[in-house]
Formats: C-alpha cells, structure tokens, sequence
C-alpha cells in the first residue's frame, strides 16, 4: 500500500510567486524544496549535490543558509493558513497559501554538514501575528543537528506581485 503524501506548502503558493531559486516550483533551475506538516513541526528533506561542495565532502554554508530561508518562509505560510482556520486558507485566491518573505535570516552553524546523506530541515512556527511568523528550524544530517537557525518571515507586500500587473503575462 502506497503512503499518500500531502502536497507541499510551496505547491499552493500562487504562480506569480512560485519563482523563488530555493522552493519556487516554476523555477527550472531551482532546489525545489517541499515542505509539509508531521505533526506540529514542520519537515523538509533535501539532498544536495555534488556542486554544493565547500571543500570535498562537506556542504557549502550558502546552501544551508537557503535551505533554512526557504523552509522557513514555507513554515510561516502553513502557520499563518493554519491560524486563519482551516476553511480560509489565507491566500488571496481559495487553495493558495499567503506568500511570506524574509525580513530576517540567522544561522548558527554547529558542525560541517556532511555531502551525501540526505539533509532534514525540521521547523516549528514560535510566534504567528497579523503579518509576521517567526520560525526556529534545524538542519540534521544523519540524525545530528548540524545547524539552527531563526527565519523572521513577513506577508509579501501586494507591490511584490506581478498578479494583475502588465509583468504578469510571462508568455514572450
């Protein structure tokens, strides 16, 4: 029997935010993050590739820093969803999640994080207000938590989106 997986957080945000370099889905090039709810944390598994080096078998710290950012912002749109109920959603349109951006970044790096094993990214909402969701996580390598970090994350401001702007068609 096959485990259904929900979608991803990053899965509802709208398609003119979806670009994003660490979790846009519409960004070819990007990491594609997903992140999604087990139980009151939220989970991010990520493996990096060769190209992430920092030296020969270790991640380089940039990587790290986005994997946090991202998973981060994805926290805060699920969190912020959540405490609007389940009905509401908090997007603009019915199935979108609100997008979040970072205000602030901070990242303690405990160890170097091993190139190979798959990387978890583990999170939890610590304060959700009108519009702003401040996020701890934690990245662990083979169970050990290599880096911690704090993602203060606020609402997108309307002037970042191209909805409804002559930006919007994206077909040229």
């Amino acid at each position: 029997m096959t485990r259904q997986v929900p979608d991803a957080f990053q899965d509802h945000y709208a398609e003119d935010v979806a670009h994003c370099y660490g979790c846009g889905r519409l960004n070819p090039n990007g990491h594609h993050i997903q992140t999604r709810w087990e139980g009151e944390e939220t989970v991010t598994r990520f493996t990096p590739e060769p190209h992430h080096t920092a030296i020969p078998g270790y991640v380089y710290g940039g990587l790290i820093a986005s994997l946090i950012d991202c998973h981060g912002t994805g926290t805060a749109a699920a969190a912020a969803a959540r405490a609007c109920g389940p009905e509401a959603g908090g997007g603009d349109r019915p199935g979108e999640l609100p997008r979040f951006v970072t205000a602030s970044l901070h990242v303690d790096y405990l160890r170097p994080t091993p190139l190979g094993p798959e990387l978890e990214i583990r999170g939890r909402a610590t304060q959700v207000t009108g519009r702003k969701v401040v996020v701890e996580a934690r990245v662990l390598a083979n169970e050990q938590v290599t880096a911690r970090g704090v993602v203060v994350a606020v609402r997108m401001p309307e002037a970042m989106s191209t909805r409804d702007s002559p930006q919007a068609d994206r077909s040229g």
